[in-house]
Parts: structure tokens; sequence; C-alpha cells
């Protein structure tokens, strides 16, 4: 046989190398197709983001697809995804909302006219057999007055040397011209109804009084430390609570020293208390160290409740605290993955959104029980939940890139799942941190408004004023009434239960 016709051996050195490139060479081919494959995923997420961002809502309402996976999510097939017909949603129609019967009622009568009281008929004298009511709701403008304090002197008629002048109550602001009801008007207007203070020099300029924008400043920061002593025992009885509640958001401070003025600083918020006995502490600072919430917290000696934010650790591990994780911020990951899926369409996050549904559930349930009786059910309806959810976590992670949408809200659940899970050691330990966003969200809403703040001192009396009002709010009190019952006692205020007395929990009610 010549050498022309010769085959290679399967043996032949050179035949397995090229064979071993080549295989290696489709196999990087493959990981660089994968690759792309999942960039594209990761482009299409983000194109179906902004798109979200730009045309719906932004609102967690669980879909009617989702909401038919809450009692199935385990039974769902584990790879694609299913059509579901959606139901069309039913506006109801609302009658017109009762007028508060507290509100001052003026009554005008409408009588018939004395030729219209003849019977067109009969001649006959007509008797009146009832009324027919409605009622307008109306308002009468903000009305500015001036309160004269005349103080009465009297003198010795005989020596001509003692003179004695009656004493005037002491006044929140000393000298200043301002009563109690304007501080409190001005406080509520940026607090509560995120009002900048220009814009309340414009309305004050309407009704005929000149004032500043500097002046409304100068009286808010003082407020701001007048308060104080009720500041220093909210944050004593909020560490004294079995559970505290923390989150932070920025705030921008043009006079901070050592500070660029484009730098964030952070507002810290912590509260305590189920709905109408909520008490909440703000606290400047500007960083977003750890070491914030540990100087904060000094003393405390039972469970934090916070989001994912690992500067929350060195606190916990410090004080020697048990941290317990959000709930919300877990639903709110899959809820935006599974925003991102094709219109009618269901699939993992929506099994994930369906077990934490589950949650919730027995949580409303659970909401008017006592602590011992809350972590018993927790442990007979919630436990099982909690090691269905680990369960598909764990088959589930792997199969998905973990770039995506899925893959991050999958990948928050596995390294958050310890403080997560650890509401279910204690009835008396909240699902998430939904009751201190809430006491956030106000501060969002005056920050768009008002945009800054200009110096330290006047971000640091923000927080105290914003402190009393939510604490305020959270007792049922109206914020107004309170602040201006505040900076009335307040100047008064002698001993310690002088000042207990003026805390929110400790006052029933008071007059506007």
């Amino acid at each position: 046989m010549s050498s022309a016709t010769k085959k290679a051996s399967p043996a032949d050195p050179s035949t397995a190398d090229q064979i071993t490139a080549l295989q290696a060479r489709i196999s990087k081919q493959e990981a660089q197709l994968v690759t792309r494959a999942e960039r594209i995923r990761q482009l299409e997420e983000m194109i179906r983001t902004f798109q979200r961002k730009s045309f719906v809502g932004s609102g967690e309402q669980a879909s009617a697809a989702q909401l038919g996976l809450f009692n199935e999510a385990e039974e769902l097939v584990e790879e694609g995804t299913s059509e579901v017909a959606v139901k069309p949603h039913t506006r109801q129609r609302r009658g017109r909302p009762a007028l508060p019967p507290e509100l001052p009622r003026e009554e005008v009568v409408y009588d018939l006219a004395e030729a219209d009281k003849i019977c067109p008929h009969d001649g006959e004298a007509l008797e009146r057999i009832g009324e027919e009511t409605s009622e307008q709701l109306d308002i009468i403008p903000a009305q500015v007055k001036v309160i004269r304090h005349v103080r009465l002197k009297y003198a010795c008629p005989c020596c001509k040397s003692h003179v004695a002048t009656a004493a005037k109550p002491a006044q929140p602001l000393g000298k200043s011209m301002a009563a109690p009801g304007l501080l409190a008007y001005i406080a509520t207007a940026k607090y509560v109804d995120a009002l900048p203070l220009y814009r309340q020099t414009q309305q004050f300029a309407r009704l005929g009084v000149e004032l500043d924008r500097t002046t409304l400043a100068n009286w808010m920061v003082k407020c701001g430390a007048l308060v104080q002593p009720l500041i220093n025992r909210l944050t004593e009885l909020i560490l004294d609570e079995p559970v505290v509640s923390m989150d932070e958001t920025t705030v921008q401070v043009l006079k901070e020293p050592d500070k660029p003025a484009q730098s964030a600083s952070y507002m810290w918020v912590m509260g305590v208390g189920p709905p109408g006995q909520r008490l909440r502490v703000y606290h400047y600072a500007s960083s977003r160290s750890g070491d914030v919430p540990q100087a904060l917290l000094e003393g405390f000696e039972g469970a934090l409740m916070v989001d994912g934010y690992s500067g929350y650790n060195a606190a916990c591990k410090a004080l020697g605290v048990d941290r317990l994780g959000c709930w919300a911020h877990a639903r709110r990951k899959f809820f935006d993955a599974a925003k991102l899926q094709p219109k009618g369409k269901t699939g993992r996050p929506d099994q994930a959104l369906a077990m934490i549904a589950k949650l919730y559930r027995v949580e409303r349930e659970a909401a008017e029980l006592e602590p011992a009786h809350r972590h018993q059910l927790r442990q007979e309806r919630s436990r099982p939940v909690i090691e269905a959810l680990e369960a598909w976590l764990t088959k589930t992670q792997p199969r998905v890139a973990p770039k995506t949408k899925l893959g991050e809200a999958l990948h928050y659940l596995q390294a958050q799942w310890p403080p997560l899970v650890r509401y279910l050691e204690d009835g008396r330990y909240p699902i998430d941190n939904n009751p201190i966003e809430n006491a956030i969200r106000p501060f969002a809403i005056g920050r768009k408004n008002w945009l800054f703040s200009n110096s330290p001192a006047g971000v640091r009396a923000s927080a105290n004023l914003y402190s009393l009002i939510e604490s305020a709010k959270g007792n049922g009190l109206e914020p107004y009434a309170y602040l201006r019952h505040i900076f009335k006692e307040l100047p008064l205020a002698e001993t310690v239960d002088d000042i207990d007395a003026l805390l929110p929990q400790a006052i029933k009610g008071v007059d506007s």
C-alpha cells in the first residue's frame, strides 16, 4: 500500500490534538453564546423596566394572575410559563362623602313667598309638612390677628419707690413676635403639607403681613431646639422597647463643614409601636456609616428591624442585637421581576410572590392576637410556607442568570434569609419594616419641594419637628393642634413629669 493511500491512525497525536483544540473552540463559542444570550435578556429587561417606569404606575398591587397562584404556588411547573386569563376590573361608584358632624353649622332657611302659600286649586292656606335639607362645605380663609400683652404696673402711693409689674408667662421664643399658633401654623405647613417657607411668605403677604423667609427659618431652628427635651424622652422610650425599626434616606445640606454642597447627607429614622401608639425619632447625620445606628442604639437590648443595608451589621454585632429582615423588600424585588414578564404570563417570580402572600395572610389574621398566640399561629401556618420557599429557592437559584431581575431577587432572598425568617422566633417581631418606611415618606415628599437644607442646624431642627409631628400622627393627634399646645406649654415645663405630660401618647386630645 502506497503512502498516499494510508489513513491516519486514531492514535495519531496530531489528529488527537486537532480534535481537542476543536472541542475547546466549540466549548468557548458555546460559552460566548450563553453569555451573549444572558446579556440580551438583561438588555431586554432594562428596556421593559424603562418602559414600565415611563408608562405604568409604580404600585405593588398583585395582578389577577398572581392572586390565582395564591394557594397553588408550590404546584406550578418549574420550567416555562403558562397563559392565564385576567378577570376584567369593574370600577365601583362611590357616593358623596358625609361631612363631619363636629363641624360648625350655619343654617340658611328658604321659605315660600306669602302668595305662594295659597293652594291654586281651592284657595286654602298651605300647611307646613316638612323640609328638604342639603349641605355644602364652605371655608373661611386664614385670619391673622395681633395679641397685645398688657402688663399692668402698680406703685406705692406713699414711698413712691416700690413698683410692681404683672409677669407675662414664658413664651416659646422669648421676645419674638411669633405666638405659639403662628409657629405651629408655619411648622405644619412645612413639615406636614410640604410647603416651602418662601411660598408661605407669599401667603402671608396676601394676608397683609410681610415676613421674610430668613425670619421664618430662624423661628423653625429655634423651635427645633425648644422641643429637644421631648425628643430626648422619645428616644429613651423607643430604646426601652423590645423591637426597634430603622431606615435612612438622603438629604442635601449646603453648608455642611468639610463637605461639598452637592454631597449627600442622611436622615435616619427609628420607631416603635403598633398602630395608634407609634413613636418616631428622626436624626440627622452627615454620613451613612454604620457608626450612626450604633450610636443611636446605644443601650438598646432588643431586636432591630431593617432593610438589607449592610451598614446595620456592625451595630447589631457590637450591641449584641438580633437583626430582623424585611419581607416587603424581598417581595418588592420579585414584584419587579414579575412585571418584566410578557403580558398575561406567569412564572418563577409569581411563585415566590404567591408564597410570600401566604405569609402576609397569616399576619393579617394574627394582627389582633397577643404575641404568644401570634407566635403559635406562625409556627403552625407560616413555618411550613417558609420551608417550602427555602426548598424552592435552593432549586431555582442555580437555574437563573444572576444579573437578571429574577437573579437579583433570588440573591437578595438567599443573602437575607437568616434575618428574614427570624420573625418566626418571637410573636413581638414584625414581618416587615413598612411602618418606618411610611414614616420616611413625609420627609421624602417634603424634600421634593424644598430640595435641600441650608445648614446642619436647620436640618437638625427639621428632624426634631418631624419627630414630634409623626409621633403625634401616630397617636391620633392633629399636628397643628398638638404643636400649638406644645409651643404654649413647653416653656412652662420644669420637671421630667412636666415633659412626659406633653408627649404625644400622654395627650388624649388637644383643641385646635
